[in-house]
């Protein structure tokens, strides 16, 4: 399906802003939290494999938009940038991408965009600092999003915020923007394994403050530690137990299944620590959805409905031969 939020943004602005919602207390224990409410429907399919696109050369691979593999369904673009105004956010085009305007990697928006594909703008990332912390910078924040969704037909947005967020405020800016775009908003965030450990986080707050319109919460499972699973034990990364038994701390409080993936390195030079093989983030999913591959973490029950995997990056997949996409992406759409 086409999305066609390029041809329905709507920019409301200050508006549309409402009050954060209270939340639950912060444990941990597998099904604590009531039963998730499952997302408005949008044009990404139900299992879906996402992937960042660099809009920068980091020495893997330079291309344009319209290069990435359509193995793709999802495709962050990375990154915005924030400006002088608290909470703003802007995007310019590097010109080391290639393109000869900008207009041209509009239309590979658009063209994307025909083939059934997500473009979203991501914000954050390691050297992305966003500071929302108050109405004002909420609303800043919401009214330059919707700008550049409006501009460029950006589909929705990522939340990559790595050097933390204010799930109050962040909340209103979201939720102004779901109300400027409107059910076809594709939104999608991209968490530290550390940021989802309990209910309690900063991080996990935004994600059931806004799980009525949230499309998929995709955690980062590399330059982690170990941590803990729903079951109370340690797992170390590169597993697909720390895959699992991580997973199933969102699955098990109040994130339907439709709202999780699983985000892992494209290769071993993409990150610093918890790159695994495609195979075993087959297994992880397979485990997760059908209750077989599993390691020593085994879940008490199914989830058909899993979203997917995400990988850092459509840019280091390319750099390996599509190593990563070419094996996990059909198992991704083969899922139950």
């Amino acid at each position: 399906m086409t999305s066609t939020l390029s041809r329905t943004t709507r920019l409301l602005g200050a508006t549309a802003l409402v009050c954060a919602i209270a939340l639950a207390g912060p444990a941990v224990t597998a099904g604590a939290a009531d039963g998730p409410a499952e997302p408005a429907p949008t044009a990404v399919p139900r299992h879906a494999l996402t992937g960042y696109w660099h809009n920068f050369d980091n020495g893997s691979v330079v291309q344009r938009l319209g290069d990435v593999s359509d193995a793709y369904d999802i495709i962050a673009v990375s990154f915005a940038e924030s400006t002088a105004t608290p909470g703003e956010i802007d995007f310019t085009l590097d010109p080391v991408i290639g393109y000869g305007s900008e207009q041209e990697f509009k239309d590979d928006i658009a063209a994307k965009q025909a083939e059934g594909v997500s473009v979203i703008i991501s914000v954050g990332g390691q050297n992305g600092h966003v500071a929302v912390t108050d109405g004002a910078s909420a609303r800043a924040f919401a009214d330059s999003t919707l700008a550049l969704m409006h501009e460029y037909g950006f589909d929705g947005v990522d939340i990559d915020l790595e050097h933390g967020i204010d799930a109050e405020y962040m909340t209103q800016a979201m939720t102004a923007i779901h109300a400027g775009a409107g059910d076809g908003l594709v939104y999608t965030m991209a968490p530290q394994t550390l940021d989802m450990q309990h209910t309690g986080t900063e991080y996990f707050q935004l994600a059931l403050n806004t799980r009525d319109f949230l499309t998929v919460v995709n955690m980062q499972y590399y330059n982690s530690g170990s941590m803990l699973g729903c079951d109370g034990q340690v797992y170390s990364s590169g597993t697909v137990d720390f895959l699992t038994a991580l997973a199933c701390i969102q699955l098990e409080n109040g994130l339907a299944p439709s709202q999780v993936g699983l985000g892992v390195p494209a290769s071993p030079n993409a990150a610093g620590s918890g790159y695994v093989p495609p195979p075993v983030v087959n297994a992880a999913l397979d485990c997760l959805t059908r209750g077989t591959g599993c390691g020593s973490f085994v879940p008490d029950r199914t989830y058909p409905d899993l979203r997917g995997a995400m990988t850092w990056s459509v840019n280091w997949d390319a750099h390996s031969g599509h190593a990563w996409s070419s094996e996990v992406g059909p198992h991704v759409h083969g899922l139950p």
